[in-house]
């Protein structure tokens, strides 16, 4: 029987931390399965699903806990199985304006009044062309229930767009929903 975690970690970023991961992950009897790894502010951060088989944690935590003294921090937390609604829908947002703080908030808050899943976020601050100044750009992934009225959303992504001087595109991805 296999059982699945998420690994979480952050360390400095340097050549091989990936590999050090990797390795603890396959002596452990892990099979890494998906993962979501990034440098932030000179930080390397990332998240890795995977599954090892059944009694295997506590040496894959002991061993990944471990690697601490190279100045990575690790947790391992175990996964629960979760469906997807059936008939869920999944829209995307496109974020881009001038960077101010509270942009992440006024948005997510939009989406959890409306009981909408954030499933994927990718933001980042960069220089705009020409000007110079910082640009904040996003792309937003959620899963909405089938009864959700994207007009309501549009409408307070509007007035957000309004008021913080953002471009915010909207629109729903063809298909069933993922599993989050």
């Amino acid at each position: 029987m296999q059982t699945s975690y998420i690994v979480t970690f952050i360390g400095d970023d340097r050549p091989g931390l990936v590999e050090e991961l990797s390795a603890v992950i396959e002596a452990a009897g892990g099979n890494w399965q998906e993962s979501r790894l990034s440098q932030l502010g000179g930080k390397f951060a990332g998240l890795v699903l995977v599954t090892l088989p059944a009694g295997r944690d506590d040496a894959l935590e002991a061993d990944l806990k471990a690697l601490s003294a190279s100045g990575l921090s690790v947790r391992v937390t175990p996964t629960e199985a979760t469906v997807a609604l059936e008939a869920a829908r999944r829209i995307k947002l496109s974020v881009v304006g001038p960077d101010r703080p509270g942009i992440v908030l006024e948005i997510s808050r939009a989406l959890a009044s409306r009981r909408f899943n954030v499933v994927e976020m990718d933001s980042e601050v960069i220089s705009a062309p020409m000007s110079a100044e910082p640009l904040f750009r996003a792309l937003i992934e959620a899963d909405i229930a089938p009864e959700a009225k994207l007009e309501e959303l549009s409408e307070s992504l509007d007035e957000i767009g309004g008021e913080m001087a953002l471009d915010i595109d909207l629109e729903e991805i063809q298909g069933q929903a993922k599993p989050g």
